[in-house]
């Protein structure tokens, strides 16, 4: 297939489909990963954050009794709050301090604004760079100097006397989150171009992989295509060159003109045959079930072939004899006449193959609830090579031998396409300078006891 260029540009072509719609769905499931994930972290942090603010709010509520002013008991909950009005930092203090688990693990910041908006006091972390700006919205996201982003929650606050006291600010960086999305963003990005290439590694195996059925497809067409020019050329080329003989001479008496006459005769049937042969096998492929469907006895169909051939046998110097393993006639359902051909077909082919004082023996069996019909030789054999061939279309184990006899190479293929149409199989065991047997398989009738055979008719 390599060395066919038409092929060769249309693997690279459906490689190169298969490995572009590929990408385009890794692409954009790649992309679906990430906002899944970046979705998925957003909302755990709303929830964590919204959990966090809403537990401090209550907390501040329960000890708030003027409006703006921050009581003692209000440290109980954030032991390093700072009040605006000192001038401090938010002191670090020690774990055994009670204090709210998750202020406690440094990542919230805490801002206390009164009911103007200006900052009473902080805790919690130090967002350092970070605006002190209030916004009464409840949700906002802001960035320090140097552009980490920070999620915050506005909440109002109330005093035990259910007064406004002013508004809680929790707020959180998001920056652990944006590392790691960035991390799962240089996986996809460093992860895509590496499956793109074993996309399109794969995609030029499974590219050659499904045109493999298509190439020998091809190649057999072209085989045959060949094979069947140079079968019809034969009997044209030897027509044309008698007739330009006959008008090359002066004159032709009555024998001569006879002989001529009987060379294109001769040459003129081989080719009907031989076309013939090919419009068979041709309406076998376009309609692979046959049409006439018939009782047909296969006692009566060996026996009268057996009877047939036998002259054909004797002028060939060899035994032809059938063998009947069964009691009782078997029948099957089928076209008598491409039954007989079947049949036909294998007793002469082994008859071409047999050399003078071989023998060939057609025995009748049954075999599970198939009729087996086996046409056993003592022929030149086949060798393991020919017979993964043997029922090609003009395939000759012996090319000198059969075009001495007559044969085209359509024989065992027309047999093998009658049996495959009959929804049987037609099998070969050979070995060299020894003999070949070949088996016919066809489905029974029902239990295939049946009264009789009518042997002219062939039906039971």
């Amino acid at each position: 297939m390599r060395q066919n260029k038409l092929f060769s540009q249309t693997r690279g072509k459906l490689a190169l489909s298969y490995a572009f719609v590929m990408g385009v769905i890794l692409s954009l499931l790649g992309f679906g990963v990430y906002e899944a994930i970046a979705h998925a972290h957003l909302i755990t942090l709303e929830r964590e954050l919204k959990s966090v603010a809403g537990t401090l709010h209550d907390s501040l509520e329960s000890k708030l009794k003027q409006p703006g002013q921050v009581e003692p008991r209000v440290r109980d909950i954030l032991p390093n709050l700072c009040l605006v009005e000192i001038n401090c930092s938010p002191a670090r203090v020690n774990g055994e301090r009670h204090r709210l688990s998750a202020v406690n693990q440094g990542d919230y910041y805490i801002q206390l604004f009164d009911q103007s908006g200006s900052l009473v006091a902080i805790a919690g972390a130090d967002p350092a760079g970070l605006p002190l700006v209030f916004n009464r919205e409840s949700w906002q996201t802001v960035s320090d100097e140097e552009g980490n982003t920070y999620e915050q929650i506005s909440l109002s606050l109330h005093t035990q006397e259910q007064q406004d006291w002013g508004y809680l600010q929790v707020g959180r960086s998001v920056q652990d989150i944006n590392d790691y999305m960035n991390t799962v963003k240089l996986i996809l990005g460093l992860g895509l171009p590496i499956a793109m290439i074993l996309v399109g590694v794969a995609s030029w195996g499974l590219a050659g992989l499904a045109m493999q059925p298509i190439y020998k497809s091809y190649k057999q067409i072209q085989q045959f295509t060949a094979d069947a020019a140079h079968e019809l050329r034969t009997p044209v080329a030897a027509t044309l060159a008698t007739v330009e003989s006959a008008l090359l001479m002066p004159s032709l008496d009555e024998k001569e003109a006879r002989n001529i006459l009987d060379i294109v005769e001769r040459q003129n049937r081989r080719l009907s045959q031989l076309v013939a042969d090919l419009l068979f096998l041709s309406r076998l492929d376009r309609q692979p079930v046959s049409v006439l469907r018939q009782r047909c006895c296969l006692n009566d169909l060996v026996s009268d072939l057996v009877e047939e051939l036998a002259a054909l046998a004797v002028a060939a110097q060899i035994t032809l004899s059938s063998e009947v393993r069964v009691g009782i006639p078997m029948a099957v359902i089928g076209d008598e006449e491409q039954l007989y051909r079947l049949v036909s077909n294998l007793i002469i082919n082994a008859i071409q193959y047999t050399p003078v004082g071989g023998k060939i023996t057609v025995i009748l069996d049954k075999s599970d609830h198939h009729g087996m019909i086996q046409v056993k030789d003592t022929g030149i054999g086949i060798t393991p090579e020919d017979q993964g061939q043997i029922f090609d279309r003009f395939y000759r184990v012996n090319s000198d031998r059969s075009r001495h006899t007559g044969g085209s190479g359509l024989g065992l293929a027309i047999a093998a396409a009658i049996a495959q149409s009959h929804q049987g199989s037609l099998q070969v065991q050979s070995e060299l300078d020894v003999g070949s047997i070949f088996t016919l398989r066809l489905p029974l009738v029902g239990s295939s006891v049946i009264s009789g055979c009518a042997t002219s008719t062939g039906e039971c």
